[in-house]
């Protein structure tokens, strides 16, 4: 399970576009989950968003990553 942790802001929405599109290139079909719930993403420790967490590891957080960069992320997941 892949977890997007952001309140809304364009950078989330973006990193969203950026793992479906890194998913689609992997063949993968993950679930991506949208998490905005504020005391959820204080639960993970972050300081600032958007996040990336699969399987409940925080892979980034601060940071639009790009689709190969995610991809590198990911594929060995």
């Amino acid at each position: 399970m892949i977890k997007i942790l952001g309140m809304g802001c364009p950078s989330c929405a973006t990193l969203e576009k950026n793992v479906k599109e890194a998913l689609k290139q992997l063949n993968r079909t993950d679930e991506v989950i949208k998490i905005t719930d504020i005391k959820e993403i204080m639960g993970y420790g972050i300081m600032s968003v958007p996040a990336l967490v699969v399987d409940e590891k925080v892979l980034s957080y601060g940071t639009v990553l790009s689709v190969d960069e995610i991809k590198n992320l990911i594929k060995n997941i």
